[in-house]
């Protein structure tokens, strides 16, 4: 089975019904996208498939195949960080860090949908996504930097 990920392919064993996230990070070593929960209720392990938020640990490889996938590694271009990558530091909208990749990816898949959200736009789209940390008015500030032009 071959997989795209990041703008890179991959060649794996042909297993359909083994779990993205477990390939992602156990063997590619793409170790950003994060084990939250395993029942997809915490987006901890949110990445892009074909531009839209999915929830990695109940993604088989099948549902993959043919897809471009984007972890949080494959966000940065050319050593440049992505708009919401530098606007989740400028404003730190993290503590722990956990939920942070699937918070972005999932604020990726909104800003590629909509690119000027409201406030409340961004909280829905986020929903799914906890942060035990409680830096959610953060995260949403930092959304909203990164879509009326970021940070340079």
């Amino acid at each position: 089975m071959e997989l795209s990920i990041n703008q890179r392919k991959y060649r794996l064993p042909d297993a359909p019904d083994r779990m993205l996230l477990w390939v992602l990070r156990d063997e590619l070593g793409l170790i950003g996208t994060k084990y939250g929960c395993g029942e997809g209720q915490c987006g901890a392990c949110t990445v892009l498939l074909n531009g839209e938020p999915v929830r990695s640990c109940l993604t088989p490889l099948a549902a993959a195949k043919e897809k471009s996938i984007t972890t949080i590694e494959g966000l940065e271009r050319n050593g440049n960080l992505h708009p919401l990558q530098e606007a989740f530091l400028k404003v730190d909208a993290m503590q722990c860090g956990y939920c942070t990749s699937g918070m972005i990816l999932a604020s990726a898949g909104l800003l590629s949908r909509n690119p000027r959200p409201s406030e409340p736009e961004i909280a829905a789209a986020l929903e799914g996504n906890v942060c035990r940390c409680g830096a959610h008015p953060r995260i949403i500030e930092a959304v909203r930097l990164a879509a009326n032009g970021g940070v340079r």
